[in-house]
């Protein structure tokens, strides 16, 4: 059963990504260290006592549809009012609106826990939680004022409309259209799929925010408006009013998160109401509809990104649990222990102890990326000006690699998981196939990890001139300057290894800058993929020296630098290689292209 790893996430929150200094200097207002730490016990609480008992029930049982109405596994409804009447919906929402205004920092360590209980219950949530921010950052007042209170506090819960059964991440071909009425109000009609607890039975009222095109918008992407449709109507007195003109026409078989309902749904086809067209309310200005989705987006990336560590933490803690009490073969220098004879647990065995190493390196590395990107969130909104800009960008660069480093991780280090427990993992029974099954969508949706890898290249890399990443380096060379000069032969090769990975990353992030300069976009776009790998493996290997540094200057550091050690040592060499492919793969790839006519 999932434990949640408190007091490895505070370390990481607070050493790591650098929650205790912005404490510190007051960046927060009055919050206190020993309030985040009541906070993160009582998450860590909630998830392992609360959520994770029905995760597995969740997954068994799945969401169901019956007559355009979706009920969720058994015991979901009680749970999610239990986690909405804990304040949990609203950590890092408006005061204004019933939220906490608490940095965002903290609520990503906390959807690590709810998604490491189960992904399936926290996608709900997150949903609405980006949906709160799209609203506050681009709503009118009047919607404020409608809907915000309620969303804040969980009582109605949000969900995003983009996927259509012909656009999927080219939402410029999108066809759901919007007819606006003299009452200011517009009708919204069409299909959208793969939608997110786009019905349920959880809360009074679901709040779409729907991407549609008016009847004279441009074309492609610029053609495109926001708009907020409420499953109910709601009364000038703020009472729930009449359906709207949307339901849910079916709900997907998936691979995995069973108990999340992903839902095909239809707005405007007269079912409801005396007027055909499901009620919408602009959201932002017309045509600008895409600008205030990517707020919803960016959020959810980091979210998503965070789902992938969430994964990898869960199967890593259930294959470790496995390895320390099964029994096999005799490793070398067991003499036993008394109650298995000459067998040995086999996590005596070197193959799985290095599996399982490399399990806990990977995970702890991604969860460092995102709540290094979620301080850098934080910092952008607690700074003006340049200072202000810097920490945007910070954020910008770090997303992407955030959202697809993660992500790969957590697939990875479930593979293992199932691999760790041998036959016993291909069986269900054992728990350790759902994390796997789970962890493979989040790759795909909030933008497939190629097109982080697009975003992350022609889009990130160039900002302020190329300067963001290039002053990120050379933090990242100060780390590794500073393993070396300890001197500290617990470090072993760290330094080195450390010195030589930037190196790499540092070659292919020059040339995929100057290819882009001569205007060689496919061959910087040939190279993305695997530079956002570089990126995050060399993340990985300096945010664990980071933390093994505090350790030790905290005299507690002997398990962190085995395992920086152990990262440097085994998994950096890659870096190697990944540049190699950044720098010189364009070509072959261009000669293999054929074999796919």
């Amino acid at each position: 059963m999932y434990s949640a790893p408190v007091e490895e996430i505070a370390f990481t929150l607070n050493h790591v990504a650098g929650l205790s200094g912005a404490l510190e200097e007051g960046r927060f207002g009055d919050l206190s260290s020993d309030l985040v730490a009541a906070i993160l016990e009582e998450a860590g609480r909630f998830a392992s006592g609360e959520i994770a008992p029905l995760g597995e029930k969740g997954d068994r049982e799945g969401a169901k549809l019956e007559d355009g109405e979706v009920t969720t596994p058994k015991g979901w409804p009680d749970l999610y009012r239990h986690w909405r009447e804990g304040g949990w919906n609203g950590l890092t929402a408006p005061e204004a609106y019933g939220g906490q205004n608490l940095p965002h920092m903290l609520n990503v360590a906390a959807l690590e826990m709810w998604n490491s209980a189960s992904m399936a219950f926290a996608l709900a949530p997150t949903l609405t939680m980006g949906a709160i921010e799209a609203l506050t950052s681009h709503g009118s007042d009047a919607l404020k004022e409608t809907y915000l209170e309620k969303m804040v506090s969980g009582e109605w819960t949000g969900t995003m409309n983009l996927t259509e059964p012909h656009a999927g991440s080219d939402l410029g071909v999108l066809k759901t259209r919007a007819e606006p009425r003299d009452d200011g109000t517009y009708r919204i009609f069409g299909q959208k799929i793969f939608i997110t607890w786009g019905e349920h039975d959880v809360a009074d009222n679901i709040i779409h925010l729907v991407l549609a095109r008016l009847p004279d918008a441009p074309a492609g992407t610029r053609g495109i408006s926001l708009f907020l449709v409420p499953k109910f109507l709601v009364n000038e007195d703020g009472a729930l009013g009449e359906r709207n003109d949307v339901l849910c026409h079916s709900i997907e078989h998936k691979l995995g998160i069973h108990g999340s309902p992903t839902c095909t749904m239809i707005f405007g086809d007269g079912r409801f109401g005396e007027e055909w067209g499901a009620v919408g309310y602009l959201v932002g200005e017309e045509n600008k509809g895409l600008a205030c989705m990517f707020t919803m987006m960016n959020n959810a990336r980091l979210a998503v990104g965070i789902q992938g560590v969430a994964i990898a933490e869960a199967a890593t803690q259930k294959a470790i649990a496995f390895a320390k009490e099964r029994t096999q073969g005799k490793a070398p220098g067991w003499s036993g222990d008394g109650k298995n004879g000459a067998m040995s647990p086999i996590i005596r065995h070197p193959d799985v102890a290095q599996m399982l190493l490399t399990m806990k390196a990977l995970t702890q590395g991604a969860r460092a990326i995102c709540y290094a990107c979620a301080y850098a969130t934080d910092m952008s909104h607690h700074h003006e000006g340049e200072k202000a800009q810097h920490w945007a960008e910070r954020a910008a660069l770090l997303t992407p690699i955030a959202k697809s480093f993660s992500t790969d991780i957590g697939v990875d280090v479930a593979s293992l998981g199932i691999q760790v427990h041998g036959g016993m993992g291909f069986i269900e029974e054992t728990g350790a196939a759902r994390y796997l099954r789970d962890a493979r969508i989040a790759p795909i949706y909030e933008g497939t990890n190629g097109i982080q890898a697009i975003d992350l290249v022609t889009r990130k890399l160039p900002l302020s001139g190329g300067d963001q990443v290039k002053g990120l380096l050379a933090e990242l060379k100060q780390v590794a300057d500073e393993v070396s000069a300890r001197n500290d032969t617990g470090f072993g090769e760290t330094g080195d290894r450390l010195r030589a990975a930037i190196a790499a990353l540092e070659a292919a992030t020059a040339w995929l800058l100057l290819a882009q300069a001569e205007g060689r976009t496919a061959d910087a776009l040939a190279g993305a993929t695997p530079y956002q790998r570089l990126f995050g493996l060399v993340l990985t290997g300096v945010y664990l020296a980071k933390g093994a540094l505090v350790a030790v200057d905290n005299s507690e550091g002997s398990g962190r630098v085995s395992l920086c050690r152990f990262m440097a040592e085994n998994l950096l060499a890659e870096t190697s290689a990944l540049k190699d492919r950044v720098i010189a793969g364009s070509a072959s790839l261009a000669a293999a292209r054929s074999l796919l006519d």
